[in-house]
């Protein structure tokens, strides 16, 4: 009775290969899937840490407008272009701050809280000399390439750096102080920013709160 001859299955050294380069492109594409959804993950963590972060320097920056006084010894709100300044109340004092914009870092300088006429004065003339490295000057934010202020005056939005209304003068009963500008009833503020999860324009609108005596 002749032997049945069993035929024997196996691969090849071209089958191999071949299924091994299917393997390597399958795996380089699931790495790159992979890869992309860790970086689209990493930059939406970002994305929400830099909001998170702006919104708490605007919180700060709603509360310095909303505390604004008026002393009449120096100006209560004054923007150049570059700097806004303010004076804000405090519980124990008055204070000097500056908001700026120094290489595309929105920066916060606040001075001493004071409570004589003539410390105040110092404080503002030492808000004008600023020049970003003081101890008192925080960095708030980065990226920001550029912002334009304006003041709500007679029910319009005007350039910050506009002549402003001459406030009424003190009673004649009172003592007389030098001539000073209206306080505006809002500040709106526009930041500029480039790159980043930020990219673009944002505008924020703060009501300033009435002058107590």
């Amino acid at each position: 009775m002749p032997h049945a001859w069993r035929s024997q299955s196996g691969f090849t050294l071209v089958e191999v290969l071949v299924a091994l380069s299917l393997m390597a492109v399958l795996a380089g594409m699931a790495w790159q899937g992979l890869d992309g959804i860790s970086r689209a993950r990493t930059a939406s963590q970002d994305r929400v840490e830099q909001t998170l972060r702006l919104n708490t320097v605007l919180a700060q920056w709603e509360q310095d407008l909303q505390s604004v006084y008026d002393t009449a010894v120096v100006p209560a709100l004054a923007f150049d272009g570059a700097t806004v300044r303010l004076v804000r109340r405090r519980a124990d004092g008055l204070q000097v701050v500056a908001w700026s914009l120094r290489e595309q870092q929105w920066q916060r300088w606040s001075g001493p809280v004071v409570t004589q006429a003539s410390a105040l004065q110092d404080s503002w003339l030492a808000s004008q000399q600023l020049l970003g490295n003081e101890a008192a000057q925080l960095r708030m934010h980065d990226g920001l390439a550029q912002w334009q202020v304006y003041f709500y005056r007679g029910n319009a939005w005007s350039n910050a750096q506009s002549s402003a209304d001459v406030a009424a003068p003190a009673p004649a009963a009172s003592a007389p102080v030098a001539a000073r500008t209206q306080l505006p009833t809002g500040v709106r503020v526009v930041l500029g920013f480039e790159g980043g999860g930020l990219a673009g324009n944002l505008t924020r609108d703060v009501l300033l709160a009435p002058q107590m005596p």
